[in-house]
């Protein structure tokens, strides 16, 4: 029977995680929470529901705002028809949204329960890391070409715009939500100038908890590709990030259309370490 998820379940759910942080092939979208406490106050606003087995817990799903609908955290369990339940339970909570979900693409079992519960896959994402000493050597830059550590909000707008063809979440930003980003102090912007003018930038967020700085975006003019432009920024951003003596580790991702960055991280000897499949159940037209 499916239940909402008590205070007193905190426990169960917790042992769920902790089994599914046991294997990468388990790996879905869920707290980050693995303590009692915390688990209570980062599920306090979502909606999240159980079913119980002989011994307590034996799955867990959950729902709560994301972008321009709903997020599942989960499922996580062990039988596949219990979570196609769970999700479809909780996707009533949507109301109409639509409703994303993250999961390893080896996790065959819940990519099944999503796919029975209607959701369907989008893209997938690879992720690739290397030691940070391992990828700070570039060839010199050449003539008028420079770093800078900053760009100005239309000139991160304008070259956004010019080198991303799929993703344009950014290009709606206002200003004082391009300022509010950069102004986290783990977000370090790496801007490549030629003669002044931007014509590629990378971004980096450093995770100095788990000794990693992660690449979350890279990008280049079209006019600019084919130098090594993005072998160089990926080489600055390495030496940023290793200013952080925390920091030991690069990652990069990559979307599976996103052929050329691919193959640059596999060139410059980054290891492909996980791949996530996004899943989405489009939001119901109102009859």
């Amino acid at each position: 029977m499916i239940r909402p998820m008590q205070h007193t379940d905190t426990p169960d759910v917790l042992t769920l995680l902790h089994w599914m942080d046991g294997a990468p092939e388990r790996e879905v979208f869920a707290p980050d929470a693995r303590d009692p406490h915390e688990l209570r106050m980062e599920v306090e606003d979502s909606r999240c529901y159980v079913t119980d087995g002989p011994d307590g817990v034996d799955a867990y799903c959950g729902i709560s705002p994301f972008r321009d609908g709903m997020i599942l955290e989960g499922p996580v369990g062990h039988d596949p028809a219990r979570m196609k339940n769970l999700i479809e339970r909780a996707v009533k909570d949507a109301e109409g949204l639509p409703v994303y979900a993250f999961c390893s693409r080896d996790n065959t079992l819940v990519r099944d329960a999503l796919e029975a519960a209607g959701l369907n896959p989008m893209h997938s994402t690879a992720f690739y890391s290397a030691p940070i000493s391992a990828l700070q050597h570039a060839r010199p830059l050449p003539p008028g070409y420079t770093f800078s550590d900053s760009l100005g909000f239309t000139e991160y707008r304008d070259l956004y715009r010019a080198a991303e063809d799929t993703w344009a979440d950014r290009l709606e930003w206002t200003p004082e939500e391009y300022d509010a980003h950069f102004r986290h102090g783990d977000v370090k912007l790496v801007a490549l100038r030629r003669e002044g003018r931007p014509v590629g930038f990378a971004e980096l967020e450093l995770c100095p908890e788990e000794s990693r700085a992660d690449l979350t975006y890279l990008a280049v003019h079209p006019a600019e590709r084919g130098r090594g432009y993005s072998r160089a920024l990926v080489a600055q951003a390495a030496r940023v990030a290793g200013q952080d003596p925390t920091v030991k580790t690069l990652r990069a991702r990559a979307h599976d259309h996103m052929h050329s960055a691919r193959a640059l991280y596999t060139k410059l000897g980054l290891n492909q370490c996980r791949s996530i499949v996004t899943y989405l159940k489009e939001a119901e037209e109102e009859a």
